[in-house]
């Protein structure tokens, strides 16, 4: 069993989490069911996939969880594309936060990669 607080991309998915959460407050007040909630899940589901897959038996099992998680940053990766596009936020912090997706989606790829070579 690995501990996923180890692991740098569960460390930087966790943090990106944080700001979502954070950044999501300031939406408007019609987005609380719709965007807000969204964005909060598809960014906690990040690293919650990743810790259940750490905690699997198998490598092929890891593997399958880290591709969920990557399912996941990919959905919110868009949803920061459609709220910067609404004004939500300014062009520095979807920048910012879309940088966090890219090397989460980066990192999340090399694992992958590295847990189908070793089986």
């Amino acid at each position: 069993m690995k501990n996923f607080k180890n692991l740098k991309v569960w460390q930087k998915s966790h943090k990106l989490t944080l700001k979502i959460y954070k950044i999501t407050t300031k939406f408007p007040k019609e987005e609380l069911y719709g965007l807000s909630n969204q964005m909060r899940r598809s960014s906690s589901s990040i690293p919650t996939n990743i810790a259940e897959g750490c905690g699997r038996s198998t490598d092929a099992d890891f593997r399958r969880f880290l591709q969920m998680a990557m399912g996941s940053a990919s959905e919110l990766e868009y949803q920061l594309l459609l709220t910067f596009d609404l004004k939500y936020f300014n062009s520095s912090v979807y920048d910012e936060l879309n940088n966090n997706i890219i090397e989460i989606k980066r990192m999340l790829s090399s694992l992958i990669k590295k847990l189908k070579a070793d089986c």
